[in-house]
């Protein structure tokens, strides 16, 4: 059998990253490299596997036993985070980690440091992927993906573990909050799923931020800075006129746990016309809808301050999977159970994020996050210790002997 770490070395190859501004399904052609090569190896190990054109790969692993068990489903997603490179992906592996900083780039000065990051600590002695500083590493979600692959290898390696239907998933877009848009519940086939897309070990998820997207563009009118007065209108100072009327306290900075945000992911400007990006999150449906009001509030007083130069967006991402996943909550016993088999203590936490599972579970298939094992997501300073992919897998395992009791 095929070592996880080959699986996730060879997948973090491939470059997935999604696109938010492609109106194409998946929004980008390179996910698909990565899509191919997954139906192709799950069909090389015996699984009947087909991927369709929006850019699903899904699979059926049958059941071996005679006894009446529930079909569940294991999800996960291959593109990658806009938010930095996925290209040219060089991964560092530090073998038997000693526990203190660890130098991704001397050149340049990136280092994952302890003080900054003490978490690290608790993987001394472990194997630790880290990227070379100048890429993400793509553990969100291909470390799912990986522990997905090894979990069906291993199932099919060994017959005499029995279980019922077994559903895989791959999903492109996740990242750009369109994982499902058109993925079909019905087809698919489960029942039950869950995402394996999880942060650090033992977590585990079934409720989620509610989400929206704010696009925000401000026409200006620019005038020679010389003859400017009563004329000018200058859009970046509007612009920055909006971010400073939203509550400082509710910037990502300075939230944690059940905490929501505004969070301005981009910005680009002019004298003439300025655009703005940010997301919007809360797990209370109330406290989301009013933040959604709030900034739309904002616009309305700079357009009456300004005379209608602020165009507002608001476009709806996902819901709080919670009231969907609660009434099937023998789902999430199941995954706790599943956990302390491994020999994890679970840490059961709302997701500071989402994933494919939340609008899966409006969509009628009830699906809880369960971790992948990485860290520092989207960004540079990802990585994901080897032992905790093995763990995921060994949960995936347990999930699937549980249901077949």
């Amino acid at each position: 059998m095929e070592k996880i770490l080959d699986k996730f070395m060879r997948y973090v190859s491939v470059e997935t990253t999604s696109d938010e501004n492609s109106e194409s399904q998946p929004s980008t052609a390179i996910q698909l490299n990565l899509l191919r090569l997954l139906r192709d190896e799950l069909q090389a190990m015996g699984i009947q596997a087909d991927l369709d054109e929006y850019g699903y790969v899904m699979a059926t692993i049958p059941s071996n036993t005679d006894k009446e068990v529930p079909v569940i489903g294991f999800i996960a997603h291959v593109d990658t985070s806009p938010d930095a490179s996925g290209k040219d992906i060089h991964p560092q592996i530090v073998e038997d980690y000693d526990g203190g900083d660890i130098v991704l780039d001397v050149k340049r000065n990136i280092v994952l440091r302890v003080a900054e990051f003490p978490e690290l600590q608790q993987y001394k002695g472990q194997t630790i992927i880290t990227t070379d500083g100048s890429t993400l590493l793509g553990a969100d979600d291909k470390a799912g993906v990986a522990e997905i692959m090894c979990a069906a290898q291993y199932l099919m390696e060994h017959p005499e573990i029995k279980h019922g239907e077994i559903k895989i998933a791959f999903t492109p877009d996740e990242e750009i909050g369109r994982g499902v848009a058109k993925f079909d519940v019905k087809k698919f086939g489960a029942q039950y799923a869950y995402t394996m897309d999880g942060g650090e070990i033992g977590e585990l998820e079934y409720e989620n931020f509610n989400a929206a997207a704010a696009k925000i563009r401000v026409q200006g009118s620019n005038i020679h800075p010389g003859y400017g007065k009563d004329k000018m209108v200058n859009s970046m100072l509007i612009a920055m006129e909006l971010n400073d009327m939203l509550p400082v306290e509710q910037r990502p900075r300075y939230t944690q746990g059940y905490e929501g945000f505004f969070h301005l992911t981009e910005i680009n400007g002019t004298v003439e016309e300025t655009t703005m990006s940010y997301i919007i999150r809360d797990h209370d449906r109330g406290k989301f809808e009013e933040k959604k009001a709030l900034i739309t509030a904002v616009a309305d007083f700079l357009n009456r301050k300004y005379g209608e130069v602020v165009h507002l967006e608001l476009k709806h991402q996902y819901y709080n999977m919670r009231q969907e996943v609660e009434p099937h909550f023998f789902i999430v016993e199941k995954a706790i159970k599943a956990i302390e088999m491994a020999g994890v203590k679970p840490k059961v936490q709302p997701i500071r994020g989402g994933t494919d599972g939340a609008n899966l579970s409006f969509m009628g298939l009830p699906c809880p996050n369960i971790f992948a094992g990485g860290h520092n997501f989207h960004g540079k300073l990802e990585y994901v210790p080897l032992e905790s992919m093995e763990k995921a897998m060994e949960v995936i395992l347990n999930i699937v002997k549980l249901f077949a009791r």
